[in-house]
């Protein structure tokens, strides 16, 4: 509505000025491109400014796994400690040797499933030691995950950048004891505690983050043009290419074997429409294995959700007409690995199904976007080399 000002008339008296202070406006700022960068560019010169310590929780527990460990054993700790990795140690030298995740057990497990009968797993797993998983992993012809390490004074955004080179989820902290020499294992900076920390201290910018997810093209969504049709190939075959999908008919190593082969954590289950019901992720697996039911993997993917436990958060899901700001907030508000895009009520106008797969999004997605692709020509070598240099300790500060 346009309103016109007009001259006070001559024969009213002149009103004072009041000396009350104006409340602020709650109109929302100009939504527009140049925002978004500002803000993108305001968090990644906070990361630049900052070292992987800051990113440190005020209270924190390491669980470290020696080599010589029993992979059966070292399930068990990592289960009841409520962890799904762990850093690797080699006692005889003194060494850090690497990480043991979920997907190693995964490979593990495929490669009993293939090689062995149940009898002949289930015995081998008692002593089986860590230290020889490099050695199944090579036999199944999957590619070995990089020792990496970061120095606990390097930068979060050089950290950041490691891990977005080397498609990591974790990046194992290491510093010298400078009596020994001896390295020492001081935590490891995950995906999710970084974006958390921007989350929690980049509060005014995530605000400002308010493009569309659909918008940014962040995450992995269903191709509109699938690949030309090839029966030797059962990818091309699927109508939610690229991503891989299973339903509740499923057996539960057709899922392990996605888990393997394509080096992820969690497939959606979809109904008959392609609505999203449920999600199965690689630490269900692993629970089945750690009570020893081997026999499970013949099982369907709804009867292994039976055995599920009963703490699981549930599936998160979006749109992807949410925005990145909102997706940063959640992610400060609860624990998330990934979130599955499912069609809205903006695509049910336009003939879709609401709840339908749409994509995935995962932790590796946001954090890509957030500090940015990884400069052309830097390769990993050139990474790990300039995040080996020694960073500069920040004063101690409250961080809010």
């Amino acid at each position: 509505m346009n309103t016109t000002l007009s001259a006070p008339s001559p024969k009213t008296p002149k009103r004072r000025g009041s000396t009350r202070r104006r409340a602020p406006s709650h109109i929302p700022p100009a939504q527009s491109q140049e925002t978004h960068d500002a803000a993108l560019h305001a968090i990644r010169n906070l990361l630049k400014g900052r070292t992987s310590y800051d990113a440190f929780p005020v209270s924190f527990r390491l669980i470290v796994l020696d080599t010589k460990l029993n992979v059966k054993k070292a399930l068990q700790c990592l289960l009841l400690n409520g962890v799904v990795s762990a850093p690797l140690w080699n006692s005889e030298k003194s060494k850090f040797a690497g990480m043991l995740t979920v997907l190693d057990i995964i490979h593990l497990i495929q490669y009993y499933y293939d090689t062995a009968n149940y009898e002949a797993a289930a015995a081998d797993v008692e002593t089986f030691r860590l230290e020889s998983i490099r050695d199944i992993e090579k036999s199944l012809g999957v590619a070995t995950p990089p020792m990496l390490a970061e120095h606990p004074n390097s930068t979060l955004y050089k950290a950041a950048r490691v891990l977005i080179q080397t498609h990591a989820r974790r990046l194992p902290l290491l510093d010298y004891d400078t009596e020994t020499g001896h390295e020492l294992i001081v935590s490891v900076l995950t995906q999710y505690r970084l974006l958390k920390f921007i989350s929690i201290n980049c509060t005014r910018e995530i605000q400002q983050l308010h493009l569309s997810l659909r918008k940014l093209k962040i995450g992995t969504y269903v191709s509109s043009t699938p690949p030309p049709q090839n029966p030797e190939n059962p990818e091309t075959q699927n109508p939610y290419y690229p991503i891989a999908t299973a339903t509740l008919d499923t057996p539960v190593f057709d899922v392990v074997h996605m888990f393997s082969e394509r080096a992820i954590s969690a497939v959606p289950i979809i109904d008959q429409d392609g609505v999203v019901v449920n999600l199965y992720e690689t630490v269900d697996v692993i629970t089945l294995v750690r009570l020893g039911a081997y026999q499970s993997l013949d099982l369907t993917i709804s009867e292994a959700l039976n055995q599920r436990s009963p703490d699981f958060p549930g599936v998160v899901i979006c749109t992807a007409g949410d925005s990145l700001g909102t997706l940063l907030e959640l992610i400060k508000k609860r624990r998330v690995h990934r979130l599955v895009v499912v069609e809205g009520e903006e695509e049910e106008k336009k003939g879709g199904k609401k709840g339908r797969l749409l994509g995935i999004i995962t932790l590796s997605d946001v954090l890509r976007y957030v500090i940015g692709e990884v400069g052309i020509g830097e390769s990993v070598e050139e990474i790990a080399a300039l995040s080996a240099a020694p960073g500069t300790p920040l004063s101690p500060d409250v961080i809010s």
